[in-house]
């Protein structure tokens, strides 16, 4: 009998295990796991550490958001350990002008008047616009972006500004990687992810449809259906 091929599935912004609950019935019985978050550290490297010292010895790796950015620094510290990549709703790019600005702008709102204020100024342009007046689904991400807290932003928001450089580092990645993105994603828009295809050499792009940022939530089926292929496509021919 074929052994199952271990997943890691990591969290972005804001976000932790519950972000993959859409596609924990199907993948966790094909060998996924959901990391929860990143125990507070303030650097992607850090991060990459802290799922690195919970892996098995060879894995497939999927991330959203920063978890992909993550994701990438752990292939960058461990590049024999990791079989498969998994890339969605994200970017590759250095920091833009006026990045740093946005994000400390909400940070300061969130020190000043509280975590609501901060999620709810930061989440609505993270979601499609054909879904934002659900009631349901975003009272579900709400809750989950609240229950991080902004000592949970400001941790995370130090990582992703001072993010390391990836140009040079993306054509060297060899492994089976999926790019993945919602069609109505503004923060990342599919041009990144058409960047990241063209970058790195073995690599596709899959589209979501009627979602935005928060694809795995917004798109559950669609983005289960694409990482159950991405997965049972390793369990045979990448260990």
């Amino acid at each position: 009998m074929t052994a199952t091929l271990a997943a890691l599935l990591l969290p972005g912004l804001m976000c932790d295990q519950r972000i993959w609950a859409g596609q924990m019935d199907t993948l966790a019985p094909l060998g996924a796991r959901a990391i929860p978050g990143y125990n507070g550290a303030n650097t992607l490297q850090a991060m990459a550490a802290h799922v690195l010292a919970a892996a098995p010895p060879r894995f497939a790796l999927a991330g959203h958001s920063m978890g992909a950015r993550v994701a990438l620094e752990v292939v960058r510290a461990a590049p024999d350990r990791v079989v498969r990549l998994a890339l969605l709703d994200t970017g590759t790019h250095p920091v833009q002008p006026g990045e740093a600005d946005k994000r400390y702008a909400l940070l300061a709102l969130g020190r000043q008047k509280g975590v609501e204020a901060l999620v709810d100024a930061w989440l609505p342009p993270m979601v499609s616009p054909r879904h934002r007046e659900n009631a349901a689904l975003v009272k579900r991400m709400r809750d989950m972006a609240i229950e991080a807290g902004v000592d949970q932003f400001a941790a995370q928001i130090a990582a992703l500004l001072s993010r390391p450089e990836l140009e040079s580092f993306l054509p060297t990645i060899a492994i089976p990687t999926l790019v993945g993105v919602g069609r109505d994603d503004e923060w990342s828009p599919i041009s990144q992810h058409q960047d990241i295809v063209a970058a790195i050499p073995n690599s596709h792009l899959t589209i979501f449809e009627n979602a935005g940022h928060m694809a795995p939530m917004e798109a559950p089926e669609a983005v289960t259906a694409a990482l159950k292929d991405w997965l049972v496509a390793g369990q045979d021919g990448d260990r």
